[in-house]
């Protein structure tokens, strides 16, 4: 969360993402108005048919369940109520659900609840789920306008939008904080609420806000409206879509119409590449949108986004456990190799990465389709977890020598907190789909049980994969039943795969989808047997051969570092071998126990991998360099001279202030404004100040020599950050934060005249925002150096 503050009330950077629910077609589903009137090839499954057995994934989904049994609806409510006139029954929860984004956890909360009462019929979460829908339609019956909120100033924003008053810097609209982000996570947990729970009040209350949203932004021009959807407004088009779809009234669906960001969605509907320098989840629940409509409406141009949008983001701008982004953005195409930080792999992007996968899978399944969902839930979705306490993952970091930052019961509530509660109680949904030919697909190898009504069919699946190559399942059938069975080969899988079907062998030839047919009919006691070997693989960086993850099967392994973080510079072990096949740099004396150790290859010494998804709270690496025995020659050189650097600035250091520490803060006498704050990020601490403020300190200065003042920056997303630097009152430079790009830290040195320090022991520095500006993040340590 301290790395999000700062942004977020800067409202610089979002540091949100906007999910939605998202309906995929099943085959019997009656609560439906409007059938899609495309073709669908596959059917998912309700998550009520799929019961998760003992492993890996039912741990993380009883964590989870934990959680949800802690949070209290009422405390949820609070703002609700407030805002409608009501009292609140309970005290709100702290972080973003006391600021601009307050509600939104409300609606991941219903449709976690709605979403796990499917899945197991625990009636507790049906409970929940009815009184705050029932909660929520007294706060619409007070309001009289259909809108219901929980955002700080909501009334005015919408009065403002509703006039066409429109002003938005790419997160805040009208001084709100992605306000429709809240409105649609409203709309999409009451659409939860009705589908899994059949609750007829949700979808009244929810189409109560979908007739205000038409109040507030119907009559607008398009230009008002495009203007409007520069500030981040989630999967509005998709709630509205499948509005349409449970009502069958077409206002709901030219509605979702006005929520089409041409700039962009047009632009992939031309398969042009318009991604770099995009917030990467501003744009996927938008495509969710389009793709959900396609399957309503066969309009192409939806369908062409969708898939366009799909490959280029798994295939030119994703890392190696699936997930994408750094610091929420997307970088240019294939480009990766710079961007390894803390803020890599916003979970809420790749809970929305699947939903779009699953929605293309329905429409046309693929084997690679499922082997990214597979890649992406096994090492970014199961990874972003604390598996003992339920606490998830904002960004899962791919810094080198980083460690996982997770979040706290009831004071962060950022928006991974929220999709994080859906994540973990819905790990049914993609495992195995119905083919509109009744054939049945095996999508992921999770240890499961699926009842399957249509056919009278319970098919278990057992597992330890990947502590173990076997998959076995069997049949339970009411009566004999034919069908094709269809298992994914996995792109991992080794020579040496073996399919039995009652022990016998069977042929191993995928089709053109990658999936391995078996058609027969089935009785019960049927069992059909998988081995599915697996070894250790790597996987380049695609700008940079030289930098590789380890995979074993399918899932990334990532080394231990221990719990003290390892020095950035020599602290990482690399690996230098001329050997190319990774099977002999790794050795393990079990396979079972996924634990591997690196063989005489490790400098400045080996290291223990395990899988990414195991790690919890230690320091790790995800990404190795490379050399062979000579290019380690040339990287130590390498070393060496930036230990010379280090020396050299060392000698020429006066007085160096380690920011943001107590005790080196008072020793310089350290002031700063009112609204100031600190946070760790890239091994270094950083101190901020926003709204036109300051940070001032003295230092010590070589009186008989030329001295400057070293500041360091990390580059980012810095907009907004213009300040002066002042010696004593006078300005010695301006420095505009946002020109530092790339993912590292920059150094930057402002020269002082000779004549502002000449006979002085100390001077005041200070760091001066320009007006509706701000000051830093100013990382590590701030150097008075004097001229050689």
């Amino acid at each position: 969360m301290k790395k999000l503050l700062f942004s977020i009330l800067l409202l610089h950077t979002s540091y949100n993402a906007l999910l939605a629910q998202s309906y995929v077609p099943e085959r019997q589903e009656k609560i439906m108005k409007v059938a899609a009137k495309v073709p669908v090839h596959a059917y998912s499954f309700n998550l009520k048919d799929v019961q998760i057995l003992d492993g890996p994934f039912k741990k993380a989904q009883d964590a989870d369940v934990a959680y949800l049994s802690l949070l209290e609806p009422d405390r949820l409510l609070a703002d609700f109520r407030e805002h409608s006139g009501l009292k609140a029954k309970a005290k709100r929860y702290g972080g973003w659900e006391s600021s601009g984004l307050a509600g939104h956890s409300l609606g991941h909360y219903l449709s976690a609840c709605a979403m796990h009462y499917a899945a197991s019929g625990d009636k507790r979460f049906l409970d929940k789920v009815n009184y705050m829908v029932s909660e929520l339609a007294e706060c619409q019956q007070h309001r009289k306008t259909g809108y219901i909120g929980a955002i700080p100033s909501e009334d005015s924003i919408w009065q403002l939008v509703s006039e066409g008053h429109i002003r938005s810097r790419g997160f805040d609209l009208n001084g709100g904080w992605s306000p429709w982000y809240t409105v649609h996570k409203i709309m999409a947990g009451l659409l939860d609420a009705y589908i899994y729970c059949n609750n007829q009040q949700a979808l009244d209350v929810e189409k109560g806000m979908a007739d205000w949203t038409e109040k507030i932004v119907g009559h607008l021009p398009d230009s008002l409206v495009q203007k409007m959807l520069l500030c981040e407004y989630g999967g509005m088009n998709e709630a509205l879509v499948n509005t349409y779809a449970l009502t069958g009234e077409k206002k709901y669906l030219d509605l979702s119409y006005r929520f089409h960001d041409r700039r962009v969605l047009d632009s992939l509907a031309l398969q042009q590449d318009v991604l770099p320098g995009k917030h990467s989840n501003t744009q996927i629940p938008k495509v969710i949108g389009c793709i959900r409509r396609y399957e309503l409406t066969g309009a192409d141009k939806d369908s062409i986004i969708g898939r366009f949008f799909w490959n280029t983001v798994t295939q030119h701008h994703s890392y190696a456990p699936g997930g994408n982004s750094n610091y929420e953005y997307l970088g240019p195409p294939d480009q990766l190799n710079d961007y390894l930080t803390e803020n890599t792999m916003e979970t809420c992007n790749t809970y929305n990465m699947l939903k779009l996968t699953r929605h293309l899978f329905a429409l046309q399944p693929a084997a690679n389709l499922m082997d990214f969902y597979e890649r992406a839930l096994y090492n970014h979705i199961l990874s972003s977890q604390n598996h003992e306490s339920g606490m998830m993952c904002y960004f899962v970091p791919l810094r080198m020598g980083t460690r996982k930052e997770f979040s706290d019961s009831f004071h962060t509530f950022t928006c991974c907190v929220g999709s994080g509660m859906e994540n973990h109680v819905k790990y049914g949904e993609s495992i195995y789909f119905e083919g509109t030919d009744g054939s049945l697909y095996v999508n992921l190898f999770i240890a499961s049980r699926l009842n399957w009504q249509q056919k009278g069919i319970t098919l278990e699946q057992q597992t330890k994969l990947p502590a173990g190559d076997k998959v076995a399942f069997t049949v339970t059938a009411k009566k004999p039943v034919a069908f094709a069975l269809r298992i994914r080969k996995p792109r991992w899988v080794q020579e040496g795969m073996q399919l039995t079907v009652n022990g016998k062998p069977q042929a191993i030839t995928p089709g053109e989808d990658g999936y391995i047919t078996i058609n027969r009919t089935w009785k019960t006691g049927d069992k059909v047997a998988l081995t599915l070997p697996m070894d250790v693989y790597t996987e380049a960086m695609p700008d940079n051969p030289g930098r590789v993850a380890l995979f074993y099967g399918p899932v990334v392994l990532a080394g231990q570092l221990g719990n003290k973080e390892p020095d950035p510079v020599t602290g990482i072990p690399v690996l230098v071998t001329a050997e190319k096949d990774a099977n002999k740099w790794l050795r393990t004396d079990d396979p079972q126990s996924l634990v591997f150790h690196t063989s005489n290859i490790g400098q400045p010494a080996d290291v223990t991998l395990v899988p990414f998804n195991t790690i919890q709270n230690e320091y790790y690496s995800v990404y190795w360099d490379a050399f062979t025995p000579d290019g380690w020659k040339s990287q130590q050189a390498k070393y060496e001279a930036e230990k010379k650097k280090q020396q050299e600035i060392e000698s020429r250091t006066v007085d160096a202030l380690r920011i943001a520490e107590m005790q080196p803060e008072r020793d310089h006498n350290f002031t700063t404004s009112d609204k100031t704050t600190t946070g760790e990020e890239h091994g270094k601490k950083w101190r901020a100040v926003w709204d036109d403020g300051y940070m001032q300190f003295t230092m010590k200065v070589n009186p008989e020599k030329e001295n400057s003042l070293q500041c360091t920056y990390w580059g980012m997303d810095n907009r907004y950050c213009k300040f002066d630097i002042l010696i004593d009152g006078v300005q010695v430079g301006t420095d505009d934060l946002n020109k530092y790009k790339a993912s590292k830290f920059y150094d930057v040195v402002y020269p002082i005249p000779v004549e502002l320090t000449k006979g002085k022991q100390t001077v005041t520095v200070k760091l001066q925002a320009r007006k509706d500006n701000h000051v830093g993040p100013v990382y590590g340590t701030v150097r008075m150096m004097q001229q050689p």
